[in-house]
């Protein structure tokens, strides 16, 4: 279809879709970090070499978090932007340090995970906590470097009522370039990375008979974790972040498709499913630490005792 007038697209699905996702992830997110982050700094002399990693994991949770009553405020007002242009673009950094952040943590316990199975006699001694804490800072200025040039774009309305998730229809070419060389250095890369390590490990797992089949269910509960990471929460969000973008750089060159409506509320809903990542992230606690399962169990044995005291306990009869 190629019309000089493009088809009207839903653009309030977002605000009936957005805040209930963004409440339920600021709710969960805060309560499953704060907890795996207390654990983990509980037993800060037991910290790891990986733990280091799942500390910056839940940092960036965080940090991305904070900024969520805000986004909430926007979309319950339907996209008024009160709190300024720097803000806006504060708010958008946030999240792509969350995101690529996320990515990029993820992608150092995998390599760790890969050599320590793999390569366990050349690496012995080398996977030391501070070589984790000096790969972390480089982590986080490549993540910030990258994410940078997306806050010289513009965010906000002329009026400032709009805070733009990319930038103004009128940079909308320049931005999709950039988002695409983006998506293949943040996330095609880490993610090749992560799938090659771990598809890796688990055939050398499976060749050794002398293998420790709890280290073998360790692996594969972690490659589990991360299919699931990737598969809800950031293949879908990068797929139609630039799909959106190329539809409206058609629409503003008036050309249209019959997709594009079907393609914004499909990148509406990927905004909301990369946020859970915020929400899902702490499953790698569970993995990583082996106090956290032994406190849940601990949790489940409590409420399990407390149950039956309760259901043993006879009820007293009332004086005749």
């Amino acid at each position: 279809m190629n019309n000089t007038t493009c088809q009207l697209i839903s653009f309030d699905f977002k605000s009936r879709f957005l805040p209930p996702v963004f409440i339920l992830v600021f709710i969960v997110g805060l309560l499953s970090n704060g907890w795996g982050l207390k654990s983990l700094l509980h037993n800060w002399k037991k910290l790891g070499d990986i733990n280091v990693f799942v500390l910056n994991l839940g940092l960036t949770d965080i940090l991305y978090l904070l900024t969520l009553p805000f986004l909430m405020v926007y979309y319950i007002k339907e996209e008024i932007w009160i709190f300024g242009d720097a803000f806006c673009k504060i708010t958008r950094f946030c999240f792509n340090l969350n995101l690529y952040g996320s990515i990029g943590f993820l992608t150092c316990i995998s390599v760790y995970r890969y050599l320590a199975i793999v390569h366990p006699m050349r690496v012995m001694g080398r996977l030391t906590v501070i070589r984790s804490v000096a790969i972390s800072v480089m982590v986080w200025l490549l993540v910030s470097v990258q994410s940078l040039p997306d806050m010289f774009y513009t965010k906000t309305s002329e009026n400032t009522t709009e805070c733009y998730d990319t930038t103004h229809k009128t940079y909308v070419e320049d931005y999709l370039k950039y988002s695409i060389g983006w998506t293949l250095t943040g996330f095609c890369l880490p993610f090749l990375i992560t799938l090659g390590c771990y598809g890796h490990a688990i055939v050398i797992l499976c060749c050794r008979n002398t293998t420790d089949k709890v280290l073998k269910k360790r692996c594969l509960r972690l490659l589990l974790i991360l299919i699931v990471l990737f598969s809800i929460c950031y293949i879908p969000s990068h797929v139609f972040k630039n799909l959106n973008l190329w539809s409206r750089v058609l629409s503003k060159q008036h050309m249209c498709r019959e997709w594009s409506n079907g393609v914004y509320i499909a990148h509406q809903i990927s905004r909301g499913l990369v946020c859970l990542n915020s929400a899902l992230n702490p499953l790698v606690y569970l993995h990583a630490n082996e106090d956290i399962p032994a406190q849940l169990r601990q949790l489940l044995q409590r409420a399990r005792q407390a149950v039956m005291q309760l259901s043993i306990t006879p009820t007293p009869f009332p004086p005749v």
